[in-house]
């Protein structure tokens, strides 16, 4: 497997974070540099080569990657979010009496069990203060 290849499988695989491939070789041709760039590769090096040059394109490269960097993390904690998240939308059709919510199945239900099982929501009671006036007036005295 030559340096292309390899490229091209580095490429190929599904990374979370970016990186930045420079090629160092012998070959130099426009032809050979053309081929190395449209593989993959971000920059290419024809040997012999000047050290000073090699680390400038590594710094070129280390400035892309931490450019690359803060989109690749807000799009992976993007991505986990949305793992968590269960979306209701639509109408509900809910009794105007006792306050049950009927399925997509014709079944009725109390609000907390369907909120439960189509969000990642979770409840705790109490009584609001309406409630307590109505149903407990020796509290509000």
């Amino acid at each position: 497997m030559d340096g292309i290849e390899v490229i091209r499988r580095i490429r190929a695989q599904a990374t979370p974070l970016p990186f930045y491939i420079i090629i160092l070789t012998g070959k130099g041709e426009k032809g050979d540099i053309i081929t190395g760039l449209e593989a993959g590769a971000d920059d290419y090096l024809s040997k012999p080569f000047d050290a000073g040059e090699l680390k400038a394109r590594l710094r070129v490269g280390r400035r892309m990657l931490d450019i690359q960097k803060k989109p690749a993390a807000r799009i992976t904690e993007l991505s986990q979010a949305l793992q968590h998240i269960k979306v209701l939308q639509g109408i509900l059709p809910i009794c105007s009496y006792c306050k049950k919510i009927r399925d997509d199945k014709g079944y009725w239900s109390q609000v907390e069990i369907y909120i439960s099982q189509h969000s990642q929501a979770d409840f705790s009671h109490g009584i609001c203060p309406d409630c307590k006036k109505k149903y407990f007036p020796e509290l509000c005295k």
